[in-house]
């Protein structure tokens, strides 16, 4: 016959060893589009379609998982059609995950009450060269996909739609036409003056529409601001200075350069404005938030104008401390 404090024992140790067993603590996976956009079929392998993936304990305990340094051994992307016909993988995928390689990955903890996010590019997972709409769900396996049969049971996201355009309409020189997110208008530059243009550009980055922000900006006189950068120019072909544009976009965008320009402004006021007929500066004090702390910067931006249309061709910045 079993003791009453016994049976207590035995409950207390099932009661634990259910909580300690993975997933039990209510963990919860889910995913966002990093940065929405208008999405297109060409140039796809240069422009990446950014997922953020984000794990979200929700219960009581530790969650403890491992994840791949190279993520395709933690991660799944499965996009399938409306029709529900899955999209193959990349050949770069199979290729990787048939090796016989050693994976590295770290051991990570999610405390209760707290989260954990890293960003993925989809295009790296699946091949999309086809236009139309699609359905995208994130499997995360916390042993690693190696470790499938005896390891925990993934976790399963929430689906996405993405739409893929055919491809963009070009421009002038060849540039491909931007199209608004909102509206799915052509966005057409307009013959506005250097403060006017300042204030769209920024406006623009405050509601995280790049396709906006880039409207106004001269990538190629940014790119060439620095010298190495003015080389490889110099002495690239059309085809290889295309690239260095959507190089520098991409770049732009993750903040790898010019990282003043792409911090979001908490606010902003235009403090003077000079301009002759072709060149214009533009001053204007702008405030971040950095956590608890708010820094004031003083930017000055450089305007060109050229076929009666003034863009961003240059900056600098004064930090004028924090409060």
């Amino acid at each position: 016959m079993v003791k009453p404090y016994k049976k207590i024992i035995i409950a207390l140790c099932f009661i634990l060893g259910v909580l300690a067993l993975p997933g039990a603590s209510e963990v919860d996976l889910s995913i966002r589009f990093y940065d929405k956009r208008i999405y297109y079929i060409s140039g796809a392998s240069m422009e990446p379609i950014l997922v953020q993936v984000t794990i979200a304990n929700n219960g009581p305990v530790p969650y403890h998982f491992k994840l791949a340094e190279d993520r395709i051994f933690s991660v799944d992307f499965e996009v399938k059609t409306l029709t529900n016909r899955p999209v193959e993988s990349t050949n770069l995928l199979v290729r990787k995950r048939t090796q016989s390689v050693q994976v590295f990955f770290r051991d990570v903890s999610v405390e209760s009450g707290e989260s954990f996010s890293f960003v993925e590019d989809v295009r790296h997972y699946v091949d999309l060269d086809q236009a139309g709409s699609f359905v995208v769900q994130v499997k995360m396996y916390p042993d690693l996909m190696r470790n499938i049969a005896g390891g925990a049971l993934p976790l399963e996201s929430n689906r996405l739609s993405l739409h893929l355009r055919p491809p963009s309409l070009p421009g002038p020189g060849g540039v491909p036409l931007a199209m608004d997110v909102e509206t799915n208008a052509i966005l057409v530059r307009e013959n506005l003056p250097p403060d006017q243009v300042v204030e769209y550009t920024l406006r623009a980055r405050q509601k995280n529409q790049w396709e906006k922000f880039f409207l106004y900006l001269d990538p190629e006189a940014m790119l060439r601001r620095d010298p190495r950068r003015e080389r490889q120019w110099l002495g690239a072909s059309e085809e290889v200075r295309r690239r260095m544009i959507d190089q520098y976009r991409l770049e732009l965008e993750s903040a790898v350069v010019d990282g003043d320009i792409a911090t979001i402004p908490l606010e902003f006021r235009i403090e003077r404005t000079t301009y002759n007929a072709e060149e214009g500066t533009v001053i204007v004090l702008e405030t971040f938030r950095f956590r608890d702390i708010i820094e004031k910067k003083r930017y000055t931006y450089d305007l060109r104008r050229r076929d009666d249309i003034w863009t961003i061709v240059g900056y600098t910045v004064q930090n004028l401390g924090t409060e």
